[in-house]
């Protein structure tokens, strides 16, 4: 069974890293799988897939942290990056229409009057209170799970879901450090350590004068 994987970046404009910025290491992690932006707008997101479970079952995404010097509209801040994958066949299209691979629910309050079987799915009829005829309609693929003369809810499934992939989702984060800072801090802790060193060692001198002032 296939999946695919989005990964969004809240770093906008930061698009994948280029290939021949990738460390060999990584490219033997990422394998052949292609990386593309979801639009020339949104750089930021990353979409790979559908690739075979079976084949990938753990995928390495290539990002590359933008550098703040560089890029005005970044800073040194910790930034979110949600991750979004899902198994199976997809249960919408891109217009927003249901796939064969979803639940079908009835459309409004009513008796079932008629089930006309087709080649391509199935119509059901559904009266209402009004007399009015509703005609719902299910392609091939999901099994029936109603009959004629049975009353049904609106939002009531219609069809089982023959749906047996899933859906998961994370979240993590990257934080950009600015370099001369880290060196600072680090200058900073060797200072305190020098400090605690050299006070020490004046308490031990100062010690030993009082000794000697005591013998005397």
């Amino acid at each position: 069974m296939n999946y695919a994987l989005c990964a969004i970046r809240s770093l906008r404009g930061t698009p994948p890293r280029p290939t021949e910025r990738i460390p060999e290491e990584m490219k033997n992690q990422i394998g052949n799988i292609y990386f593309q932006s979801y639009s020339p707008d949104k750089k930021n997101i990353l979409v790979v897939g559908p690739i075979p479970g079976k084949q990938y079952s753990k995928i390495t995404f290539p990002i590359l942290s933008p550098d703040p010097s560089k890029n005005k509209n970044i800073s040194y801040l910790k930034y979110p990056i949600y991750l979004g994958g899902n198994r199976g066949r997809g249960q919408l299209y891109p217009d927003g229409s249901k796939s064969n691979n979803t639940v079908y629910n009835a459309s409004t309050n009513g008796q079932i009057v008629d089930i006309l079987q087709k080649k391509k799915g199935s119509e059901i009829s559904i009266e209402t209170a009004t007399g009015e005829i509703i005609i719902d309609k299910i392609p091939a693929g999901p099994e029936l799970i109603v009959q004629k003369g049975q009353v049904v809810q609106a939002d009531q499934p219609l069809t089982n879901n023959p749906n047996v992939g899933g859906f998961g989702q994370g979240e993590t984060e990257i934080v950009l450090q600015n370099p001369i800072r880290i060196q600072i801090l680090i200058l900073f802790f060797s200072f305190v350590i020098l400090t605690q060193i050299f006070l020490v060692l004046k308490k031990k001198q100062f010690e030993k004068v009082q000794l000697a002032e005591m013998n005397f």
